[in-house]
């Protein structure tokens, strides 16, 4: 009994975790926004306090897809809400939020 249930709620691996194109798009597209308006460290507290709930959080965000599409034109909200469903996600987000506020840094100060 136990080892038919032992992977019911399983999310699949954090190591092999690899977004598809238009999921690499996305997340630029985020942290880029989120470093613009100097929310790094904000964004990375709230990625890492969330991070046992982010598979709920995606499945919350197709629920409201409906509702969402109907108001909005949302262009990759499934790609988002997929990538979300991903064990290894939180750690990319994080760690492309930090690439990407470390490139600004290194301008900036070239542009010194």
């Amino acid at each position: 009994m136990k080892d038919s249930i032992k992977h019911a709620f399983a999310l699949g691996e954090k190591e092999n975790f690899t977004p598809n194109e238009k999921q690499i798009l996305i997340v630029d597209k985020v942290c880029r926004e989120v470093v613009k308006r100097h929310l790094a460290m904000p964004a990375i507290l709230l990625l890492e306090t969330f991070r046992p709930l982010n598979y709920i959080g995606s499945q919350v965000m197709h629920f409201f897809q409906p509702i969402i599409s109907a108001v909005l034109t949302v262009d990759g909200y499934t790609d988002f809400t997929e990538l979300l469903e991903q064990r290894g996600s939180v750690d990319y987000f994080c760690e492309r939020i930090r690439d990407i506020e470390e490139e600004g840094q290194k301008s900036s100060i070239v542009d010194r």
